[in-house]
């Protein structure tokens, strides 16, 4: 079935503490919402942040949540290019909890339990009715393109490609930045001989005042170009940047930078998620071992269930050819996926480049590992020049819409609308619309 946006996956946002709610609606949207990204937000305090970073087309918000009609006119102001749909509880309680979303600025509502033909109405209106696609000159400056590096357990050579594939990539036209995302054992300061700068902590008491200089004094700047935003030394004694603060900081440097790396750390709690929703391409490092390809399973499954599409994660194989290790097809059997790309083995090496903090591909560029690196790099390069074509086509293609086609509808006629005017609901419809005139 094909996205209800043309030329990009639908993207979903639900903002609900209530687990059995973000289970149905999943269901109901797998069942008729054609191609789409679901995202969850179980803390009201960290929807606006985390939906400034997805940009979701549509936010489901459960007016169950404590003040939901002051979230809504958070989210609508905070997200402007996202519709908003309230959920609301039948009955009578509906009709009021109804009235306080869209006097909010909610665009429609939704009884709970979804039905899943009526959330298949809701969703064709209200997108169709979206504003007008932007012309050229209008478009906000292109996002980075975010690639995350992450492993089942520590040990897997994640930091070693971070690095690499980040000088690789750099360009004096396309500049690249590197985040180290392992608070608990940091080690991209030491890779890269970058000891004694500043990290992000710098920038946590000025949050409400970032901009591109600010956050240009706090990254680190390495010989080869690549610009590095460190992580806190382990034995800072402070607690790690909380979900939010990551949020703003990575959506900055997704507009400074074409590239944007990430060495993620573990564990996968929802910061880190907030990473991984966030990112264009997961590259998953696995070692040739029963252990590092079993938990990079369980690592894939989760992103299975959280709807990342297939294309998104890249199982690596890293330390291909490791003595005793097992070969590139058993991976492959046990991962029950194919290896998108496979790094041959040179511990060696690497050691002796990370106690140098002199990267491979600078020091060693011949050597079968390092061009690994630089072929990864060239991949990763023509995998987002595909996807920039892909998206201009999208966007010729995409119909406008009338400009008034996105203005609201009057609360009177988006309650009728909603329930119609048959007899079997006319005691309900009467007690909405005399709760909808004493308001107007």
């Amino acid at each position: 079935m094909p996205s209800l946006v043309p030329g990009e996956p639908l993207r979903v946002l639900l903002v609900s503490s209530d687990t059995e709610l973000y289970q149905a609606l999943g269901a109901a949207l797998a069942a008729t919402a054609g191609e789409h990204r679901y995202f969850w937000v179980s803390q009201a305090g960290l929807a606006l942040t985390r939906g400034q970073g997805l940009a979701p087309h549509v936010i489901l918000l459960d007016t169950a949540l404590e003040a939901a009609d002051a979230l809504v006119a958070e989210l609508v102001e905070g997200i402007p290019e996202a519709t908003l749909l309230a959920l609301v509880p039948e009955g009578p309680a509906g009709v009021a909890s109804a009235r306080d979303a869209l006097l909010a600025g909610a665009r429609a509502f939704l009884t709970v339990p979804v039905q899943t033909a009526g959330l298949n109405a809701t969703l064709r209106q209200t997108l169709s009715r979206r504003a007008p696609v932007p012309s050229e000159d209008e478009r906000a400056p292109a996002a980075g393109r975010v690639v995350i590096f992450c492993g089942p357990k520590g040990g897997t050579g994640r930091t070693t490609l971070a690095i690499n594939t980040a000088v690789s990539l750099s360009r004096p036209n396309d500049k690249v930045v590197l985040v180290d995302a392992d608070y608990a054992a940091p080690a991209v300061d030491v890779a890269l001989n970058l000891r004694g700068q500043r990290d992000i902590r710098d920038l946590m008491p000025k949050l409400s005042q970032l901009d591109a200089d600010l956050i240009s004094g706090v990254l680190a700047a390495h010989s080869t170009g690549v610009k590095v935003l460190l992580a806190p030394p382990p034995d800072a004694g402070q607690p790690a940047p909380t979900l939010p603060q990551v949020q703003q900081v990575i959506a900055w440097l997704r507009r400074m930078f074409p590239w944007v790396l990430v060495d993620l750390g573990l564990p996968l709690n929802e910061a880190a998620y907030a990473f991984l929703d966030l990112a264009d391409r997961v590259i998953v490092s696995v070692l040739p071992e029963m252990v590092g390809v079993r938990n990079a399973r369980l690592m894939m499954a989760q992103f299975d269930q959280r709807g990342y599409p297939a294309d998104k994660v890249w199982p690596l194989l890293n330390r291909e050819g490791l003595g005793g290790g097992l070969a590139r097809f058993n991976v492959e059997a046990a991962l029950g996926r194919p290896v998108r790309f496979t790094v041959p083995n040179d511990q060696l090496l690497a050691t002796e480049t990370i106690n140098s903090g002199v990267p491979m591909v600078i020091g060693h560029g011949r050597r079968p590992v390092a061009r690994a690196y630089k072929i990864l790099a060239a991949e990763l390069s023509a995998d987002r020049e595909a996807a920039a074509v892909a998206a201009a086509a999208a966007v010729t293609a995409a119909p406008v819409a009338v400009a008034n086609a996105a203005r609201p509808l009057p609360l009177v006629a988006r309650l009728r609308a909603f329930w119609g005017d048959g007899r079997r609901r006319r005691p309900f419809l009467a007690t909405a619309g005399a709760i909808a005139v004493v308001v107007l």
